[in-house]
This record gives C-alpha cells, sequence and structure tokens, in this order.
C-alpha cells in the first residue's frame, strides 16, 4: 500500500490515465476487427448472392424443376454455408444440406429481403444457439415466381478468433500496465525523492542552520529549486555578515561624534576657557553634530526604501539647476583640496522628478568623487541628452579608481571598498534605489589608478515651463568653480 503523498498521487494519476487510454484503444481496437470480420463474410455473401441472382435471371427459364433448383445449389454453394431456397413467406422449399425442415424462417433477414434490400441477420440459431449470420435477397423469375435465396453460415470459428485476439490484447495491456507501474513508480521516486531531501534540508535551514545544503545532481524544476535554496542560504548568509559589519561599523561611526560631543560639553561645562577655545569646542560639537544627523539620516532613508516608505515629489525638473546646486553645496569640501568641479551642461535639459532626491544622488556621486580624488586634480559633470527620450549625468574623476572585484559590489547595501574612511556603505544603494524610482539607471566604469565615471541615465519629458518659452542662451554652457 502506497502512503498518501506525492508519489501515490503519481502512481495512481499515471496508472489512471495510462489504464483509461489503452482500455479505450482496445476497445476501439477490438471492435474495429469485429466489423472487419462480420463485413468482410457479409460482403463474401452478398457478391455471391447477387451473382446467383443474375444466374436464376438468365440461365433459368420456363417452370422451375428440381434440377434447375438443384443446379443453383450445385453452382452457388459456399464453403461452410448453407444456402437456402425459401419462399416468399419464409417455407425452406430446398437446401445445400438436403435437409428440409418442416419450418418458417423468421428471423428479420427474410422480410427485408422480401421487402426489395439484402436482409441481414446476426444471432444465435434456435435449437443449437449457434452464433450465425443469415444474408438473404429476393429473386423473381419469369415474372411470376418470387423466391428468396438465404445464405447461413457459423460464426463460431470468427468468433473464437475474436475471442483469441481479445485475450492476447487483454495480455499485452496487462504487460503494458506492468511497465507502466513499474515506469510509474520510477518517475514518482525520481521526483520525490529529491525533494524530501529538499524538505528535509530546508527545515534545517527554517531552524537557522544556514550552513546546510542540498547536495546532488538534480535536474530541471527541481534542480532550479535546490539551486535557488542554495542561493538563497548563501544570502542570507551574506546579509548576516553584512548586518554584523554593519552594526560594527555604524555603531563605530555613532560612537566618534558621540564621545567628541561628550568630551567637549563635559569641557565646556567646567568653565574656564576663552571665546577663542570656547568658539572651537563648539565648532566640534556643531560639526559632529551634523556628521550625527547625516548617518541617521541616511540610515532613515534606506529603511524608507526598504520598505517601499519613500515618496518622491514629481515635478518638472531643470537639471542643470540641479546640478549648479550640487556644485555649490560641495564647493567647500572639493576647495579644501583644490580640486576643480566643472559643468557641462546644455540649457533646457528638463525631467519629470524629485529635484531634492535627485540632488542627494548627485551630491553623494560627487563627495565620494571628491573624497577619492587627489589634490590638484578635477571632477566633470556633464549632463547630455542620449536620444529623444533619454539623458545621461555623468559624473568624472581621475581618482584612485575602483578595482573590478569591488566594481561589482560596490552599490551593494553596507559595503564599504575602505572601512577607514568612514560612511554606512549605504550612499551608492540609496543613489541606485532613488535612480530606479526615477525609471533611470545608474552605471560605473573605474580603473584602477585612473578614476571612476558614473552614468545616471533618466528619461527626459516634453514637457516645458512656461519661463522656458524664450531661454536664455548661454554663450557657453561649461560651468567652472
Amino acid at each position: 500500500m502506497i502512503k498518501k503523498g506525492m508519489r501515490r498521487q503519481i502512481v495512481l494519476h499515471y496508472i489512471l490515465v495510462v489504464f483509461v487510454a489503452l482500455l479505450l484503444v482496445e476497445v476501439i481496437f477490438l471492435l474495429a476487427i469485429r466489423t472487419y470480420y462480420y463485413d468482410s463474410v457479409y460482403s463474401k455473401i452478398t457478391t455471391n448472392i447477387v451473382t446467383a441472382e443474375g444466374f436464376l435471371k438468365y440461365a433459368i427459364s420456363g417452370e422451375r424443376s428440381p434440377n434447375q433448383m438443384q443446379k443453383v445449389l450445385d453452382l452457388f454453394g459456399m464453403e461452410y454455408t448453407e444456402l437456402e431456397v425459401l419462399s416468399t413467406s419464409g417455407d425452406i422449399l430446398t437446401s445445400s444440406t438436403g435437409f428440409q425442415p418442416d419450418r418458417t424462417i423468421t428471423t428479420s433477414d427474410v422480410p427485408e429481403a422480401v421487402g426489395g434490400s439484402i436482409g441481414k441477420w446476426v444471432g444465435r440459431q434456435a435449437g443449437t444457439n449457434e452464433s450465425v449470420m443469415a444474408v438473404s435477397k429476393l429473386i423473381q423469375l419469369n415474372s411470376r415466381d418470387k423466391y428468396v435465396i438465404r445464405y447461413i453460415t457459423s460464426m463460431e470459428r470468427i468468433d473464437k478468433d475474436l475471442l483469441n485476439l481479445t485475450l492476447v490484447s487483454i495480455g499485452i495491456g496487462a504487460a503494458v500496465m506492468v511497465i507502466v507501474v513499474l515506469f510509474s513508480f520510477g518517475l514518482a521516486n525520481s521526483i520525490v525523492k529529491p525533494l524530501n531531501n529538499i524538505t528535509a534540508v530546508s527545515a534545517q535551514m527554517a531552524k537557522g542552520r544556514f550552513n546546510a545544503r542540498i547536495k546532488g545532481d538534480y535536474k530541471y524544476e527541481i534542480g532550479d529549486l535546490a539551486t535557488t535554496l542554495n542561493y538563497m542560504a548563501d544570502e542570507i548568509i551574506r546579509s548576516n555578515q553584512i548586518k554584523d559589519d554593519f552594526i560594527s561599523s555604524i555603531s563605530h561611526e555613532l560612537r566618534t561624534p558621540l564621545t567628541s560631543i561628550k568630551g567637549w560639553s563635559e569641557t565646556l561645562i567646567s568653565g574656564g576657557y576663552d571665546p577663542e577655545e570656547t568658539k572651537l569646542g563648539m565648532g566640534i560639537i556643531s560639526k559632529e553634530s551634523d556628521r550625527l544627523i547625516g548617518l541617521v539620516e541616511e540610515i532613515l532613508d534606506f529603511s524608507k526604501l526598504q520598505q517601499n516608505e519613500m515618496k518622491l515629489s514629481i515635478v518638472l525638473t531643470d537639471i542643470k539647476v540641479v546640478l549648479q546646486e550640487t556644485i555649490l553645496n560641495i564647493w567647500a569640501k572639493a576647495e579644501k583640496k583644490r580640486i576643480h568641479l566643472v559643468l557641462e551642461c546644455e540649457d533646457s535639459v528638463y525631467i519629470k522628478g524629485d529635484p531634492n532626491r535627485l540632488k542627494q544622488v548627485f551630491l553623494n556621486l560627487v563627495d565620494n568623487a571628491v573624497k577619492f580624488s587627489p589634490e590638484d586634480s578635477s571632477i566633470v559633470l556633464s549632463a547630455q541628452r542620449l536620444s529623444e527620450k533619454e539623458m545621461a549625468v555623468i559624473v568624472r574623476d581621475s581618482g584612485i579608481g575602483i578595482s573590478e572585484v569591488h566594481l561589482t559590489r560596490v552599490r551593494d547595501r553596507f559595503f564599504q571598498v575602505d572601512a577607514l574612511n568612514g560612511g554606512t556603505g549605504l550612499g551608492l544603494a540609496i543613489s541606485q534605489q532613488i535612480v530606479e524610482l526615477h525609471h533611470g539607471k545608474l552605471e560605473m566604469d573605474s580603473e584602477l589608478g585612473k578614476g571612476t565615471q558614473v552614468t545616471v541615465i533618466l528619461p527626459l519629458t516634453d514637457e516645458r515651463p512656461p519661463a522656458a518659452e524664450q531661454p536664455v542662451t548661454a554663450e557657453s554652457n561649461d560651468y567652472e568653480l
């Protein structure tokens, strides 16, 4: 007895489908064979009876005589078949067996023949219970005499052949079913055993044992399922490691400004410092407070994006204005390293977007470029149309660049190429998600030691603000600080 489960369902359904199909095929086959055999007998008798009719019409004339009727019986008798000559009322006048019972034939073939067609009757012979076929036809001689020629043949041999054929068919069907049962068990096991293995490993994963892996060279959908679960376990382990690293990193990042704030607060509270020292202390407290606010806002933004709660204020946005504001925000930081910020942007490049969030993206990109560029270098921000439907903002620096290994992961959450540079490792991840919310994409190209180029592709809009109907044409599109 098969236990309830997928194996049982597969085996039972497979057997049921094959059994029904096999049964239909065998039934149709046997009916066709029986029809063929019976029709062949009927056709042969019909051909013979039509020939006999022609002979009686043209070869026999005058009054009926016993010799003439016997001649017909001799000429048109068939092997294993009895030929009878009946009156139209069904009385037997003579027969090829010489046996003339004093009885009247009442089977349906005789009335059909009297009615003008070739009568056919298949059934059991009265008295012997033998399976027979009778074929009758009305013959008219000399416009006066009408007779019914009736052939009657036994169908026992044919029925016996059909029975043997049926038994052979059943035997073949049974053999096929045995093969199907064995095959269905094999098929069910090939599906159920891997699933049981996957279920067992999944149960271990559900208990937190993410080092467990599904082993085995499985194919098709089951192979895909095993690969997906193994990949999920790898991702969970990696995510846990990233979270651990993030907690460690963010704790360090938060502790540093908090330590500075607490230290300078206690120092200032103790009093006795001149105005210059007090000003220096307050400046450090303010700077570290801003740093704390930035860290918290970055984490808050990431949390909103993860929960799909970040809402964009979509308006018609002039990209050139956004880039100018970006440069003004980052200018002081760049100036400390004597880095030149160059803006190359044509007028009237508009998109539908949230200018504050887009500025957040560009600030992050330019801030990274400043952070990793050498002193006395240049960073170029350029905006250009790619087509009638797309434009690109490119931030290009000549900094230290990113290795190919790190380039594939630099946009991952919490990933930092150099943890000593500070930060949460969320800036690029947040920027990419903001760009994707604008139906754009963020691409990065970098070569170690030669610099990095980040391209933000955004969809253009044909809409223009009223003030843009008479745009002021700039002689130069370059904007340099």
